[in-house]
C-alpha cells in the first residue's frame, strides 16, 4: 500500500475526531443558532462529493476534491439560506479556483505539473462563465425534505461534463499526451457530471436537514464522526501487525 494513501487516510480520521468533537459540544458552539449549521453543510457535501469522486477518480483524488467541493459548495450554499443571495463575482471567481486547484491536485501524480495547472486554469474559467450566466451551487434553491432535480440543474450538469471533457482533450492535446485520451477525458467527464447531479438532486434534503436537526441526533452524528476517525487513524497500526508493506 502507497505510504500517501495511509497518510491521507489517517489525516482524515484526525479530522473526523475534531469535527465529531464539535458535534459533541453542541452547545458550546451557540446551538441551533451557531456555526454548526455550516459545519454539518460542509461535513456532508464533502462526503458526498468525496465518496463520488473517490469511487470514480481514485482515493486521493475523492478526498482533495471532495473537500475543496464540499467546503466551498456549503459556504455558498449557507449564505443562500441565511440571506437568501449570492457572493459577488470575485468571491465566485476565489471558489472557483478552490475547486479547480483541487482538481488538479488529484490529478498531479498521474499527469504532472503542466497538465494539471493547465486543466486548472481552464476548469476555473469555465465556472467563471458558468457564474457569470447563473449556473452556480445555489440555482434554483430549496430546502426539502425530498430529492429535486430542476430542468437547469440538469442543463448545468450536462454543460459541466462537457466542459470537463474538452478541458481534458485540450490539455492531451496543446501539453501532455495523455494514453487514451478520449476515454480518459471521457470518464474524468461523466464522473464528474454525474457526481454533480447527484449532490444538487440531494441539495434540498440536505439542506433542510441542516438546519433543522435536533440536538440529540447532531451528538449521535458526533459519535458516529470520532468512531469513524478513530477507525481510519488506526488503519496504520494494523497494517504493521498484519506485516502490510507500505511503500
Amino acid at each position: 500500500m502507497d505510504h500517501h494513501i495511509v497518510a491521507a487516510v489517517s489525516l482524515a480520521g484526525t479530522s473526523l475526531d475534531l469535527l465529531g468533537g464539535m458535534y459533541l459540544a453542541y452547545d458550546l458552539f451557540g446551538g441551533q443558532h451557531g456555526p454548526l449549521r455550516l459545519l454539518t453543510r460542509i461535513v456532508t457535501y464533502s462526503v458526498v462529493f468525496g465518496v463520488g469522486y473517490g469511487l470514480g477518480l481514485g482515493l486521493f483524488f475523492g478526498i482533495v476534491s471532495g473537500a475543496a467541493t464540499g467546503i466551498t459548495v456549503a459556504i455558498e450554499l449557507h449564505r443562500t439560506s441565511t440571506r437568501h443571495d449570492h457572493y459577488s463575482l470575485p468571491w465566485e471567481a476565489l471558489f472557483s479556483a478552490i475547486r479547480a486547484a483541487a482538481f488538479g491536485a488529484g490529478l498531479y501524480r498521474t499527469l504532472g505539473l503542466r497538465y494539471t495547472a493547465t486543466f486548472a486554469a481552464l476548469n476555473t474559467v469555465g465556472q467563471i462563465i458558468g457564474y457569470m450566466n447563473g449556473m452556480r451551487p445555489s440555482m434554483d434553491y430549496s430546502a426539502v425534505r425530498r430529492p429535486r432535480l430542476t430542468r437547469r440543474q440538469v442543463r448545468g450538469s450536462i454543460m459541466r461534463t462537457l466542459g470537463f471533457i474538452a478541458s481534458a482533450l485540450a490539455c492531451s492535446a496543446l501539453v501532455r499526451h495523455v494514453d487514451h485520451p478520449w476515454s480518459f477525458a471521457l470518464r474524468l467527464g461523466v464522473i464528474t457530471g454525474l457526481v454533480t447531479t447527484v449532490g444538487t438532486m440531494l441539495n434540498p434534503y440536505i439542506e433542510y436537514y441542516a438546519d433543522n436537526l435536533p440536538q440529540r441526533r447532531l451528538g449521535v452524528f458526533g459519535i458516529c464522526l470520532v468512531v469513524c476517525g478513530f477507525l481510519m487513524q488506526s488503519l496504520q497500526y494494523w497494517l504493521e501487525v498484519l506485516d502490510v508493506t507500505v511503500k
